[in-house]
This record gives C-alpha cells, sequence and structure tokens, in this order.
C-alpha cells in the first residue's frame, strides 16, 4: 500500500468554493488561502442559517490507546466518508494538530490511507495560522505581566511570586517548562520563576473553543487571572486592559478553517485543545455551524472515552445546546491485546510479534478497557456504536469475538472498520450502524451539578469515571480549591489533566483498575475557558517584554468590529 503522503497527493484537489457549495456554503462566506482551504466567515454564515435545526450530531471517541494511536482520526475522517457513501450529508468537524507532537511523537493528523484530510502537508504544518493567533496572544498578556511589573509603580500591584501566567509555544520543548526569567538586569525584568507550556493547553486556545463568536471570545479574554495583588485580589487581563488586544489577534482565528477529505467531502478545522491536558474537543462554533448544515455532524473528542469524551459531555456540552446522538468508540485488536499485562507497546519500537499472533487469551485479558469505556460513555446517557479499526495483520476468530465482546458490554452496535484500506466504501457498514443508533435518540446527562463543590467533582470523576475507590489531594491542591473558591469560581466542571495511556493516573495500570486512591497534587483555574483543572499523580503539562501600554488600546465592540482608542 502506498504511503499516506503519496494517497494524499495521488487525489485530485477540488476548489475549496465548489466543496463548501456541498453544503449550502455561499462563495462570500469564505475568505481563500489559497485553492484548497479557507476561512468560514462565522458571523456572515450564521446570521444566515442560525435558526435553522441541527442535524444529528456524532461524536468519535475510543479505549484507551496505546502510544501509536489506534485510528481515531482516522475513523472519524472514515465515518464521514462512510456516511457520504450511503447517501447522507455530513460535515466533518475536527481539531487543528500541534506541531509539537507532528513532529515529536506522532504525526498523521489529517488521518491515513484513503481517510484523510487534504492537502496534508497543510492541514499537519501551517494551516491558516490560528495557532500562531493563539501563542502571539497569550505570549503578549505574558509580556505585559512582566513589563507591569516592571514599570514604575508596578501599576497593577502584581505580586511577582504570586504570577501564575506562563508562557506558550508549540513546539514540544522540555528546556522551557521551568524557567527563571528577568535576569539581563533592571532594564529586562523582576527575575522570577515560570515556565512555557505548549500551545494547546493555553487558557487561550480553550477560550478559542468555547466561544460562540467574536464578542463572547473577547469577554472570555478578559476573565483570564494572571495573578495576585498584595490583597490577595485576582488580577484579570481585563484589569490590565491587555484583552481587547488579545482579541483583536484573534479576529480571524474565530473563524473556522474549511478543507476536504480524501473523497471531496467537507472537513471543518478548529482549535486544537489536547485532551490529556485540556479539554479535548474541537470548537463549539464550528460544531454549532455544521450542525445546521448538514444532517451529520461527526466530531472526534481526544484519546479515550475516560478522557476526551467525559470532556466533550461536562466541558463542552455544558451551557450549549450540543448533545451527541450517539458515540463511536474506536477498538483494535493489538491495543485490546496490549492491555494484557505481558506487552508493552512504545513509540519507535518494532510491536511485540506476540501482539500479531492469534491470541483469545489475550484478548480476554484486555477487554475490561472496552467495558469500561463502554460504560463510560453510557454513563452520560449516550448510546454506543463500536467501530473495529481492522489492521491486516487481525485474525478472524480475535475479530468475531471482540465484536461479541462488545454487544454484551452494552454497544448497540458493533461493526468493523476498513476505511484506511478503502475509504467510504470500507466504512459504509458502520454508517448504516451509526444512522440506526442515532435515530434511537440520546438522554445525555452531566456527571455532576454545577453546585457540587470541587472535592465533590473531583471524587465524582474518580470514582465512577476512572474507577478509583476515592481520591488524595496534596496540600498545594487543597490551598488552590480555597483560592478558586475565594475568586468565586468554585461552580465551574473539571478538566482533569491526568496520562491518556491508562483510565487511572498511572500510565502503568493498564485495563480497568480499581481500588486504587486517586491522587491530585494541585488544581487549577481557566477563568476565560470556563473549566477548573485538577493535575493528577506525576503529570506536568508541556510546555517579549517591552510592549507600550498605548498598543494595548485596541479592542473589539459588541458587533465583532475592531475599534481604535487612541
Amino acid at each position: 500500500m502506498k504511503s499516506d503522503l503519496e494517497i494524499a497527493r495521488a487525489h485530485p484537489l477540488f476548489p475549496i468554493e465548489e466543496i463548501a457549495s456541498k453544503v449550502g456554503i455561499e462563495a462570500d462566506e469564505l475568505a481563500l488561502h489559497g485553492p484548497a482551504k479557507a476561512k468560514l466567515n462565522q458571523k456572515k454564515i450564521m446570521q444566515r442559517i442560525g435558526d435553522r435545526p441541527r442535524g444529528k450530531y456524532i461524536s468519535v471517541t475510543a479505549i484507551t490507546p496505546t502510544p501509536l494511536g489506534e485510528g481515531k482520526t482516522v475513523t472519524t475522517i472514515g465515518l464521514s466518508l462512510g456516511l457520504n457513501h450511503i447517501g447522507k450529508k455530513v460535515i466533518t468537524t475536527i481539531r487543528q494538530p500541534s506541531m509539537g507532537p507532528v513532529f515529536g511523537v506522532k504525526g498523521g493528523a489529517a488521518g491515513g490511507g484513503f481517510s484523510q484530510v487534504v492537502p496534508m502537508e497543510d492541514f499537519n504544518l501551517h494551516l491558516t495560522g490560528d495557532m500562531h493567533a493563539v501563542s502571539a496572544a497569550h505570549n503578549l498578556l505574558a509580556a505585559w505581566v512582566d513589563t507591569s511589573i516592571l514599570l514604575k509603580g508596578n501599576i497593577f500591584d502584581i505580586v511577582p511570586e504570586k504570577a501564575t501566567f506562563r508562557r506558550v509555544v508549540d513546539i514540544n520543548d522540555r528546556a522551557l517548562r521551568e524557567i527563571e526569567i528577568g535576569l539581563g538586569g533592571k532594564a529586562n525584568g523582576v527575575p522570577r520563576h515560570t515556565g512555557f507550556d505548549i500551545t494547546p493547553a493555553s487558557e487561550v486556545m480553550a477560550i478559542l473553543g468555547r466561544s460562540t463568536d467574536l464578542f463572547d471570545l473577547r469577554k472570555r479574554l478578559g476573565r483570564i487571572i494572571v495573578g495576585e495583588d498584595s490583597k490577595g485580589k485576582a488580577v484579570t487581563a481585563e484589569t490590565m486592559k491587555c484583552a481587547g488586544a488579545m482579541a483583536a489577534i484573534m479576529k480571524d482565528a474565530i473563524n473556522p478553517t474549511v478543507m476536504q477529505t480524501t473523497e471531496g467531502t467537507v472537513a471543518f478545522i478548529h482549535c486544537g485543545p489536547f485532551a490529556n491536558i485540556a479539554y479535548g474537543n474541537s470548537s463549539v462554533l464550528q460544531d454549532e455551524i455544521a450542525l445546521r448544515l448538514a444532517d451529520y455532524t461527526v466530531t472526534e473528542s481526544g484519546f479515550g472515552a475516560d478522557m476526551g469524551f467525559e470532556k466533550l459531555i461536562n466541558v463542552k456540552c455544558r451551557g450549549t445546546d450540543l448533545r451527541p446522538d450517539t458515540t463511536v468508540i474506536v477498538v483494535t485488536v493489538r491495543a485490546i491485546k496490549s492491555h494484557d499485562p505481558r506487552f508493552s507497546i512504545k513509540p519507535g519500537k518494532p510491536l511485540d510479534p506476540a501482539l500479531l499472533v492469534n491470541d483469545i487469551g489475550a484478548l480476554k485479558a484486555g477487554l475490561p478497557n472496552l467495558k469500561k469505556q463502554i460504560e463510560n460513555v453510557r454513563a452520560h446517557g449516550v448510546p454506543v456504536v463500536v467501530a473495529l479499526n481492522r489492521f491486516a495483520t487481525d485474525h478472524d476468530e480475535e475479530v468475531d469475538y471482540l465484536l461479541k465482546a462488545a454487544l454484551e458490554f452494552g454497544a448497540e452496535a458493533a461493526e468493523i472498520s476498513d476505511v484506511h484500506a478503502k475509504g467510504g466504501a470500507g466504512g459504509a457498514a458502520l454508517a448504516e450502524a451509526v444512522v440506526r443508533v442515532a435515530e434511537m435518540g440520546s438522554d445525555v446527562t452531566f456527571l455532576y451539578p454545577d453546585s457540587a463543590s470541587i472535592e465533590e467533582k473531583i471524587e465524582t470523576l474518580a470514582t465512577k469515571i476512572y474507577g478509583a475507590s476515592g481520591t488524595e489531594l496534596a496540600p498545594e491542591a487543597k490551598e488552590s480549591i480555597k483560592r478558586i473558591k475565594s475568586y468565586g469560581y468554585g461552580d465551574l466542571p473539571l478538566c482533569m489533566a491526568k496520562t491518556h495511556l491508562s483510565i487511572s493516573h498511572d500510565p502503568k495500570l493498564k485495563g480497568a483498575p480499581t481500588g486504587y486512591v486517586f491522587p491530585v497534587r494541585d488544581v487549577r483555574l481557566s477563568a476565560g475557558g470556563g473549566f477548573i483543572y485538577p493535575l493528577a499523580g506525576n503529570m506536568k503539562l508541556m510546555p517579549g517584554l517591552g510592549s507600550k501600554p498605548a498598543l494595548l488600546n485596541i479592542d473589539i465592540d459588541e458587533d465583532g468590529e475592531i475599534i481604535g482608542l487612541f
């Protein structure tokens, strides 16, 4: 079989206006970025279609994946191809990949085989500049924090040791995770400890994903807390009069990008938060647009159902009318077997040959993970379809056994997905199953009420989703919870930062671990993003000066127009 890049380049690229018109997007609603991709003017199109009823909303998640990934993006795109193949009007909505993992550990973020978004090079690299806009807006605020401390009188009275807003870069640069700044003398800042996170973990990225329009984004940016003053009061981007300039930088990033698949169907790409350290889903805005244009919108949630899907419901859907009609859980034979303690999969190393042997015993040993992930989805009132992403090395006996087990565990349907090798035709059976189950309807239930305490929400996630017997909060976490409550944000949902390689906090715990204590070492606040993110176990987040106040005299008015305040 040809490489992904060879397959992508062999497919004809149609003018993006032609592709977009298939779902009713008008030419004046597009801003072209070359012939094969465009920005979709969210304001124009929502004014025209905002009152339309929504189509069916399909989410794609997975079991706990191996470090190699199990083809969730391939299945997301391929399911859309399959729906189109059986005559349905469909749009795929996915996230923009980070250049950190693309060049670091995984790549293939555009899908693979005959189930891709094209041009592959554009998708995986620069796209339309949204990542840069997020980084620039974020780092403008970070620079203004340090500049304001340096200015005579420390004009916002920020205590340097309590300045919490870190910088971001879209490269997995571990050397920058923990740094000392301001070491160049009095003219170059006040020395303090800080660091860099990776851009997908930026609060600005979360804000982009959860905003309903540019003015909503502007308001959310203003709520970002950068630190405390000498009286213990939170200092925000609004206080610092920086949110308007940040919104101006983001004025084009608020618009989803329109691209096409290998079979000429429409794909929306917007924002790119990771699921292990952020909320792991594409934007609310692009899904709302897609649902009004298509009969079926297929979106992807990062990593396993304990991660991206749980956050889809309890973070992304909360406060909106978005409600998935069904969820597809992607599984592979090798991933199930990898939950047998005998096996270990590591990036860059050959697969253990024993994983490729017909071994029902190994399959049985790993199946508790699938069972638990089905339970995690059903706990939110959403029916499940299991998609077995088949590899050429899989054995018929194992495939049959796995599909039957999925039905026994509570899935409404279980089908083989062969979209990598066959495109839409290889996803037709899966598409038929999804259509059938989606018609049954869902009864989406949030895992906890807003009124529950932060401690209660952590306990609920740990025991109901992760299988823990209880939780243990470090002293730092308890202090952070007190501070968050004092700011008035105790009612926000949780966005747990934990490993994606286990349902638990520990990547070494395979299958569906139970009876352990779930540790939380710290708790942080994303006031603009609208969630609280506890840091589980030992997990750490991935990884200027001299701005003039006059540069910040830019803002966004209620109509989403940039205004100058000079």
